[in-house]
């Protein structure tokens, strides 16, 4: 897609689609349809499935809670997001989501300078069909993620650490 005066458009399901370590990601927009400005993911996520905390040192992120339940930590911020919920996640706080439905969660998620769509495309696993479910999580992917997020200035915070954090 390339986005110029006229303007662009993708159709239901069009975009490049990625299984992310338990996620669905449809790629809307990129950065280099965007000038680098923004990328712009369709996410769904299965139900009880979310990255772990993490930090993001080079965009922030926003997400719109599209269907479903979502519980999302923002440092030492808990919030419970249901359809039409707007979270903002500026670069260096820590965030995790989690979708504590019991069916399958979706979102719009907005990172801003463009950029991640190049983690994920990294760390993901290319699908053919946007509403196929996601491989089961492995520690391959696992070992994937960690080894990869500190090349985009991801860090990965690990489940004994978290409680680490200053509250």
């Amino acid at each position: 897609m390339t986005i110029n005066q006229d303007g662009a458009w993708l159709q239901p399901s069009q975009g490049d689609v990625y299984a992310v370590v338990g996620d669905v990601v449809i790629v809307k927009a990129v950065g280099e349809d965007t000038g680098g400005k923004y990328a712009l993911f369709e996410v769904m996520v299965q139900p009880q499935i979310g990255p772990p905390p993490h930090i993001h040192s080079q965009e922030d992120e926003a997400f719109y809670v599209l269907e479903g339940k979502v519980e999302f930590h923002l440092d030492n911020q808990t919030i419970v997001a249901t359809p039409e919920t707007f979270i903002h996640s500026p670069k260096g706080q820590r965030h995790s989501f989690k979708n504590i439905g019991s069916t399958p969660a979706r979102m719009l998620l907005w990172a801003m300078p463009a950029g991640v769509e190049k983690f994920f495309a990294e760390v993901g696993t290319l699908m053919d069909d946007p509403s196929a479910l996601p491989p089961p999580v492995s520690p391959t992917m696992i070992e994937r993620l960690l080894a990869t997020a500190p090349k985009y200035g991801i860090e990965i915070i690990p489940p004994a650490s978290e409680s680490a954090q200053p509250e």
